[in-house]
């Protein structure tokens, strides 16, 4: 990954994308310290997140900044019960009782697991694991979230729910998210910008709509269905002049087609 400018501002939902291998998951993983603190590397530049110089903090500080929820709920989750598991980083955090008990209820209303609390984890679906990690990230309590593919061991249905959790902290809780996703038909409704990256860089930056075009598909990833039937259109000479990113916004765009 190389000359990588980017600023996010408080409350976005960005959607970072692009090709497997492209620096998705190590630009992810400098947001919280742990490249260079515990993945080797050289971090050359200025990384400032939620107002902190990364350079020289320690991943324990900045994980109260930003919380990062990986790619398998399981290497979060290793506790007899989701409720340990959700005040694990409290308690490491030295946070008193009393309010760690406060976060924990807080996180797990805020992600629908309250009736989870006493169930182990390997007792739960792959979409309820990755509730339960979400919501130990969201007991500490930080400005920003990054998910790193956070869908990809679900099936259909447990990743349109999980997306939507993450929807709801993102507009509810004014919760900056970054989120690496390749499954952009159920993202992308939610997002306000998506950013590309190829080859270590980033390719391209803006709105869904106008980042899903020809160049995005010839970098490689799977545009939204109903986005590439629209570009199908156009290649065949219909005059459509919007990318939709969802059925309504084509559904509105068809009807203006054939009722000019």
């Amino acid at each position: 990954m190389e000359k990588v400018t980017l600023s996010v501002e408080k409350g976005e939902f960005v959607i970072l994308t692009g090709p497997s291998g492209c620096g998705k998951t190590t630009l992810c993983r400098c947001l919280n310290g742990l490249i260079p603190n515990f993945y080797s590397g050289n971090l050359e530049g200025e990384l400032e997140v939620d107002g902190i110089n990364v350079s020289g903090r320690p991943t324990a500080e900045l994980a109260t900044h930003v919380g990062f929820v990986f790619q398998n709920p399981e290497n979060q989750l290793f506790s007899l019960s989701v409720e340990r598991d959700v005040a694990f980083g409290l308690e490491n955090l030295g946070v008193p009782r009393k309010e760690a008990l406060e976060r924990v209820q807080w996180a797990m209303e805020a992600t629908g697991i309250v009736d989870l609390r006493d169930k182990a984890p390997y007792e739960l679906s792959g979409g309820q694991q990755q509730r339960a990690a979400i919501a130990g990230v969201l007991a500490m309590r930080p400005s920003i979230l990054v998910l790193d593919e956070p869908t990809s061991f679900l099936d259909p249905k447990s990743a349109e729910e999980i997306i939507r959790v993450i929807a709801k902290l993102n507009s509810e809780l004014g919760l900056t998210t970054l989120l690496v996703e390749h499954r952009l038909d159920i993202v992308s409704r939610y997002a306000n910008r998506v950013i590309v990256m190829d080859n270590g860089k980033i390719a391209l930056d803006g709105p869904p709509s106008e980042i899903y075009g020809d160049t995005a598909r010839l970098i490689g990833i799977g545009l939204p269905r109903v986005t590439m039937l629209f570009h199908l259109l156009r290649l065949d000479g219909f005059p459509v002049g919007t990318n939709p990113i969802t059925v309504e916004q084509a559904s509105e765009e068809l009807r203006r087609l054939l009722n000019p």
